[in-house]
């Protein structure tokens, strides 16, 4: 990465930039009329769709600022209520944009059937739909229906909404000339949400899936069935008293794609048709990905759908703008500027995003108005530790990186050479009845912060191995994707790896987490093909974790852990051979695990060093 900018300075500039006014609601009912729209799509299921035109005061015709969600448009009706304050910048309404929001087919008051992550279709024929065809569809519309638009439409939504907006890049609209995919579902089963590394994420899972896709739907409505989740009291204590099969007897039915999930326990052709890569070939449309390095929901999408835009379009502007940011930070009311403790800055990085990094991105694309902004160099990513954003042409670690290692060994340190111990290992037994928390507290819904908290409350348990780096004499500065490769003999037939890189500061003061993630033992030679364990047989068990930007200072040390549960963020391991989402509580077994260090079987970290 060529330049190292100040935070402090682009804050400073963001907060001068921004009007002293204020917009209130008169002023937006003044400015602004609210008409409700079904717009037909190619197969004559009609979609509610919201749109917000300027009363023209400033004269000229205006952009077309596009968001598609499942979460609603309320309120319904000639109310507008505080929604505009939720959803619009003030940049735009400063701008006298046009807004459209949309429910997306089969949810709130549009006609259809939803589909959870609907297949992406290539090669649509005749009347065949997707999420992509319904924005090109819509935006067809629009462009004939809304009096003064400029013919220009930008597409913007963070996570679920974020999958929208690639499928409305995928679309091929000509007129769609900006997309912004912020914090955007990429696989499902690989890494986001339900799953990393086929390790169902079942804390998540649980809470928001009642929400999609549950049954009695029978016709649009503003006000959908409630529905309780089923994860009653704390939620440490519902997991360890109830298995994925419980749940699916509880949830009786009512929630398809818990059934449908269920059912494909492995990377089959049911999850590969619901991956978002499949949508990244054959994109014109600008893209600017947005994302957070501490997503506890969406790490995984926005890395990897950005480095699949661009193999698969060599030409494509496509930018990335990675903080240290929770999931969707960066559009709330706070500050985005700390988490769990960890104070990132002491200026608004969520002003800064809005300002400097957003707005610029659609108004120079949509508008001809500035320089588009502090993303237009192609990659902008906030390196924790040393705490400043790094500016480069585009983020591949990879290729401009110094590739390195940290080995594990006997002693309980983290060395730069492999040991030469002819045999060497380290023991642990990870028992179902006691698995590692994840977190402090788990009496709760799960906690954000966990993607930084400091690990000294599992420092003192026999089934967390802690490997430690000396005193470092130098800054390290990790940059890209952490892959964890562990040599392992289990005495069961099959085991959880979770592998974490944690900062530790000076005297040990604090640990803060870096990156830490789960890899299902079965899969080790492929997700496609489960396979079980010989007991007491070493094996190569490797994955690969999110990208990181962080910089451990001179004076810090490098902690690896592993460990074989992450409680209750994934779901237990019964540590046998067994269908995990159909097995009962009597198949959960204690398993005694060897973790190999030795010249032959070498367990260590590999990640890019930036010098």
């Amino acid at each position: 990465m060529k330049k190292i900018l100040s935070l402090l300075l682009l804050s400073l500039v963001a907060i001068a930039a921004r009007a002293d006014g204020d917009i209130d609601a008169k002023w937006f009912k003044e400015h602004y009329a609210k008409a409700e729209y079904m717009i037909p799509m190619r197969d004559g299921v009609r979609l509610y769709t919201a749109v917000f035109t300027p009363k023209n005061k400033r004269g000229g015709d205006h952009p077309i600022l596009y968001m598609r969600t499942p979460y609603g448009c309320a309120p319904y009706g000639k109310k507008n209520a505080d929604f505009w304050k939720q959803s619009i910048y003030r940049n735009y309404l400063e701008a006298e944009y046009i807004f459209v929001f949309q429910d997306v087919r089969g949810r709130w008051m549009s006609e259809g059937e939803f589909v959870n992550v609907r297949p992406f279709i290539a090669n649509k024929q005749g009347r065949d739909t997707d999420e992509a065809s319904d924005a090109y569809d819509s935006v067809e519309w629009l462009l004939r229906k809304v009096r003064k638009n400029n013919g220009k439409v930008g597409v913007y939504g963070n996570s679920y909404c974020g999958f929208y907006a690639l499928m409305a890049a995928a679309s091929g609209h000509p007129a769609v000339c900006a997309v912004s995919p912020q914090a955007p579902v990429g696989d499902w089963f690989m890494g986001d949400d339900f799953h990393h590394n086929g390790a169902f994420a079942v804390c998540d899972a649980v809470s928001f899936l009642p929400h999609f896709g549950t049954t009695g739907r029978v016709k649009p409505t503003d006000k959908p069935v409630p529905f309780e989740s089923p994860a009653q009291g704390g939620s440490y204590d519902y997991f360890m008293t109830h298995t994925v099969a419980d749940i699916t007897a509880a949830l009786g039915g009512r929630v398809p794609f818990w059934d449908d999930m269920t059912a494909h326990p492995d990377y089959d052709e049911w999850w590969r048709q619901r991956s978002a890569m499949r949508a990244t070939e054959n994109i014109t449309s600008p893209i600017l990905m947005v994302g957070g390095a501490f997503d506890a929901e969406d790490a995984y999408g926005v890395w990897n759908i950005y480095r699949a835009l661009r193999v698969n379009n060599p030409s494509l502007d496509c930018r990335i703008v990675v903080g240290p940011w929770a999931h969707g930070a960066w559009r709330g009311n706070g500050g985005a500027n700390e988490l769990g403790g960890v104070v990132f800055s002491e200026d608004s990085m969520s002003e800064f995003f809005r300002d400097e990094i957003e707005f610029p991105f659609f108004d120079y694309l949509l508008r001809g108005e500035g320089d588009g902004g502090a993303s237009s160099s192609g990659a902008l990513v906030f390196f924790s530790g040393e705490n400043c954003w790094r500016e480069s042409e585009g983020w591949s670690p990879e290729t401009e990186c110094e590739p390195s290692r940290l080995y594990i060994d006997e002693t309980g340190v983290l060395r730069a050479e492999a040991s030469d111990a002819k045999s060497s290992y380290s023991a642990y037994t990870s028992d179902p009845s006691d698995p590692v928390p994840y977190y402090p507290d788990t009496a709760s819904r799960r906690k954000k912060e966990y993607m930084v908290a400091g690990q000294e409350f599992v420092d003192s348990r026999d089934d967390v191995l802690s490997f430690v780096s000396p005193v470092l004499e130098e800054d390290v500065t990790m940059a890209g994707a952490i892959e964890a490769v562990v040599y392992a003999a289990i005495s069961t037939t099959d085991a959880d790896f979770v592998v974490k890189v944690i900062d530790v500061g000076p005297d040990g003061e604090y640990e803060m987490l870096v990156r830490g993630d789960i890899m299902r033992g079965r899969y080790r030679n492929g997700f496609s093909t489960p396979e079980a364990f010989t007991p007491d047989r070493i094996e190569r068990v490797a994955f690969t974790m999110p990208d990181v930007a962080h910089t451990f200072m001179a004076g810090h040390r490098i902690k690896v852990q592993i460990q074989s549960s992450w409680f209750p963020l994934f779901d237990r391991n019964p540590q046998r051979f067994v269908d995990i989402y159909k097995c009962s509580a009597a198949d959960f077994v204690p398993c005694d695990v060897k973790i190999y260090h030795d010249a032959d079987h070498p367990s260590h970290i590999a990640f890019y060093r930036m010098k």
